[in-house]
């Protein structure tokens, strides 16, 4: 791809970026949908809520490390949008390390993790149990899970999403086949969950490693410590990478704290919003298509300096994700029910989980605009702004839930996190003007 095409982006190539992206998007919570239709037909509701909490745990450890994917996009979209090789390629050996690093320190200190984590979730002895098991199991496949954040990164920075999308599918398909081996199979249950996905993550890493096997080349022919670890770049790695973790932190402590008050309200109400979650998942996943494609586009175009690239980029981006949104909202409308149903076949959990689908419904078209906007702060590496409005965000929904949840119970719970989408994109609109200002016209 030329640099003019880089910095003159068509609606095409915003569907170049997006399209494969969405595809391989939607099958990431469509293996949480099999995990948790594998188990809903399973005797009783807490295999369900087991894997729920499960998955939790791995948001707080994995989720947390979003930055190796978000700060890696940035910084490789930017050098590519520059024509820097030097740079992309030293760039690519530093997440590597980093994330390979990062992995194996995770299992070191995965046995406290997890019980602390089971401490706070407070679920029934027998989710605990289950859920203990499930996650001394996925912890084993950090290196390759955190590892295929970055390959990720790096695909979405090069405008090279297919690649992803190779990627995103042999992972998540591999889960999926393996689900159905395991628990349906050979009745291996919330274990066999476990294991599936740890088979599946590093078939996805070594993937990733083959895909980017010419770059990785180059890097080690040029590879040095003294390069690597140049003071300048370390620092602003770090701290671009600390400013993500911070936020992504804050988000997933948002979202769990949304699952611990679920579990407070007894197992019925868990599954049903665990599911609930599910639908929140592909329509996030879904809308993230567009999201990756602003990162892509408006990094060129910061690398560059180019003002009125970056800003042809967010509003292209923008106006097809809301179009987008509009669509998913409408497929919930009309099939939300019968989509309940493939997750469950549990009658009290279906009728909870469809007397809160209304919020399911309006969900898109209120998330839309705080998906957008991190895309277009991450293409940037605006990452000290995106920690700053979602601290506040936090800050505003754990207030706003004191009062709503008593109020409205389930209700006030799902009203409190669709106002926390719109406060996330109001306090990050807050800060777009200083990334315009550093540009040239």
């Amino acid at each position: 791809m030329t640099n003019s095409n880089k910095l003159s982006p068509s609606h095409k190539q915003v569907w170049a970026l997006a399209g494969p992206i969405i595809v391989s998007n939607l099958s990431i919570p469509l293996v949480g949908a099999v995990d948790t239709a594998v188990v809903g037909h399973l005797p009783g509701p807490e295999s369900i809520g087991a894997v729920a909490l499960g998955a939790l745990i791995f948001s707080f450890l994995f989720w947390g490390f979003g930055f190796l994917k978000m700060g890696t996009t940035g910084f490789i979209a930017q050098a590519y949008g520059a024509d820097n090789e030097p740079l992309l390629l030293d760039t690519l050996s530093r997440v590597i390390i980093l994330a390979l690093g990062l992995g194996l320190f995770s299992i070191l200190i995965s046995y406290p993790i997890i019980q602390f984590a089971l401490y706070l979730l407070d679920g029934t002895p027998a989710v605990e149990a289950l859920t203990a098991n499930y996650a001394h199991i996925r912890i084993w496949s950090a290196p390759a899970t955190l590892s295929t954040y970055v390959f990720t990164g790096v695909f979405i920075g090069m405008h090279n999403t297919k690649r992803v999308l190779i990627l995103l599918l042999v992972l998540n398909f591999t889960n999926i086949l393996l689900d159905l081996v395991f628990v349906v199979g050979f009745n291996m249950g919330v274990e066999g969950v476990a294991y599936a996905t740890l088979i599946a993550e590093y078939l996805a890493a070594a993937c990733g490693f083959f895909m980017l096997r010419e770059p990785i080349k180059k890097a080690l022919a040029r590879f040095s410590w003294k390069a690597i670890l140049e003071r300048q770049a370390i620092t602003r790695l770090l701290s671009a990478n600390s400013d993500i973790f911070i936020r992504t932190l804050c988000l997933v402590f948002s979202l769990s704290y949304f699952t611990a008050i679920s579990t407070g309200m007894g197992e019925v109400v868990l599954a049903a919003n665990a599911i609930l979650l599910h639908l929140q998942s592909i329509m996030a996943y879904a809308l993230d298509g567009f999201a990756h494609a602003a990162e892509a586009l408006t990094g060129s175009a910061y690398g560059a300096r180019n003002k009125k690239a970056y800003v042809r980029s967010v509003k292209m981006t923008s106006i097809w994700a809301f179009g987008f949104s509009v669509l998913i909202s409408a497929i919930y409308l009309i099939f939300g029910e019968m989509i309940l149903g493939f997750f469950t076949n549990i009658d009290e959990v279906l009728a909870t989980a469809t007397t809160y689908l209304p919020w399911m419904i309006i969900a898109p078209l209120v998330s839309i605009w705080s998906f957008q906007i991190d895309g277009i702060f991450i293409g940037a590496s605006y990452t000290k702004e995106m920690r700053n409005a979602m601290l506040v965000s936090t800050l505003i929904f754990l207030v706003l839930l004191q009062f709503l949840v008593p109020q409205w119970g389930n209700h006030g719970l799902f009203l409190g996190l669709s106002l926390f989408m719109l406060i996330r994109a109001l306090t990050l609109g807050f800060f777009y003007p200083r990334i315009l200002k550093a540009l040239k016209e």
